[in-house]
């Protein structure tokens, strides 16, 4: 399509006894047939006014005046009015009326004078290239600042003296992946899922996560996608990007690692670092477990196993069972123990996200204190969310071991995937 549209550029300047700095602006891909009429309304609805019993009216820089018939006769004949003739901002043409370059004002509602700077920019656009599509009236296509209330509101009951409302101290299931609440009726089945990777059965990994919520899961469910990729190929494509999409919006710890890692794969791009087979279950246990079982220990990076630290001490598992880390140390990873403070971050981001007041506040008195651990425990399995919980918190660790392994330059999968 030809360059045949203006792009016009409109910027709040103030209204309603408000000087506004910086200036909000939105610029409009105007066409050869939109009127004045057209290019207020799409003024109106970038700028959100919601009240539109008000007059709109433009004023060019040659001293003409657009408006409504009415209006511009009313304002012709008055003593301030202009002494050209208005023109009608029903039937007059934006292009037809306005050079490049030429600035104009648009002013809404003539009581508060919401009064905008426009100015039509120096060359002309062809809205294919610029939008996309030919749209039927103005459309906004760039745009910068905030945009007041025509009336002031903060609020819904805004009355201009109220106090602002004290912000809610949860935040809304919408910002914690609890919303729609229907969606997290039909959580994944762990053990169904583990199987099926366990037997490299993509149908049944595929019955394990379809129709099913696995934002709480996605570490595990990302665990599969592998095998899924070498079983159906192109077919498993878009499980793939969905779960790349929901890691990347998610954007915990191991996240970008995996999605990363899963990009590659569908591009049949080798993995960025050492790759190796690693049992992040276990890793993840050994790191942040009980700490009367574990204070750190070592990861084989051929087999992907994950050693307690004791497993190399001779002395306490016996010289035939030990595991020589010196012989062959690029074989081997020393992984430390983790802080309890991650663990009582996904206790408190799990309290966080429930919907139910009571529950939530149950769970965050839980949290306070000694014993946070055991009484944040008690309070999940008598509510009857330990499976919930647990599938929550393994996903977590097993993203957290994962960032640890991408930190040391080692990514999780087969050789052959280097």
């Amino acid at each position: 399509m030809a360059r045949t549209w203006l792009s016009v550029t409109v910027e709040l300047l103030g209204g309603g006894g408000t000087d506004l700095w910086p200036w909000p602006g939105r610029i409009f891909a105007v066409g050869p047939a939109h009127t004045f009429s057209d290019l207020a309304e799409a003024i109106n609805d970038a700028f959100a006014r919601w009240d539109r019993s008000h007059l709109s009216m433009f004023n060019l820089a040659d001293g003409r005046m657009i408006a409504d018939v009415d209006t511009g006769a009313d304002l012709t004949n008055s003593i301030a009015g202009p002494i050209t003739d208005s023109l009608d901002i029903e039937t007059t043409k934006v292009a037809r009326t306005l050079a490049l370059g030429e600035e104009f004002q648009f002013t809404f509602d003539l009581g508060d004078n919401w009064v905008h700077r426009c100015e039509v920019g120096p060359a002309k656009i062809d809205p294919l290239d610029t939008l996309g599509i030919v749209p039927r009236k103005p459309l906004p296509y760039w745009g910068w600042g905030s945009i007041p209330d025509q009336y002031g509101r903060r609020w819904s009951d805004d009355d201009g003296e109220s106090r602002v409302p004290r912000r809610p101290a949860y935040p809304h299931p919408m910002q914690t992946h609890a919303w729609p609440a229907k969606a997290r009726e039909t959580p994944v089945d762990m053990t169904e899922l583990r199987q099926a990777i366990a037997d490299a059965d993509a149908e049944g990994f595929l019955a394990a996560v379809r129709g099913h919520e696995i934002e709480d899961v996605l570490q595990q469910v990302g665990a599969g996608l592998p095998m899924l990729l070498s079983k159906q190929g192109e077919r498993a494509e878009p499980v793939v990007l969905a779960v790349v999409n929901r890691l990347s919006f998610r954007g915990g710890d191991g996240d970008g690692v995996l999605a990363d890692d899963l990009i590659a794969l569908l591009r049949g791009e080798p993995l960025a670092g050492r790759v190796a087979p690693v049992d992040l279950e276990t890793l993840a246990y050994l790191r942040e477990g009980d700490p009367l079982e574990s204070s750190g220990g070592y990861l084989d990076l051929v087999s992907g196993e994950a050693f307690n630290e004791s497993a190399a001490d001779e002395g306490m598992v016996g010289e035939d069972a030990a595991i020589d880390v010196d012989e062959d140390p690029e074989r081997w990873l020393w992984f430390p123990r983790a802080g309890g403070r991650d663990g009582w971050e996904d206790m408190a981001a799990f309290a966080a996200r429930q919907r139910d007041a009571q529950l939530r506040e149950r769970l965050e008195r839980a949290i306070e204190g000694r014993g946070a651990f055991r009484r944040f425990r008690d309070v999940v399995d008598q509510e009857g969310m330990a499976e919930q919980w647990f599938a929550y918190a393994e996903d977590r660790k097993q993203g957290r071991a994962r960032q640890f392994l991408a930190d040391e330059g080692i990514r999780v999968g087969r050789p052959s995937e280097a």
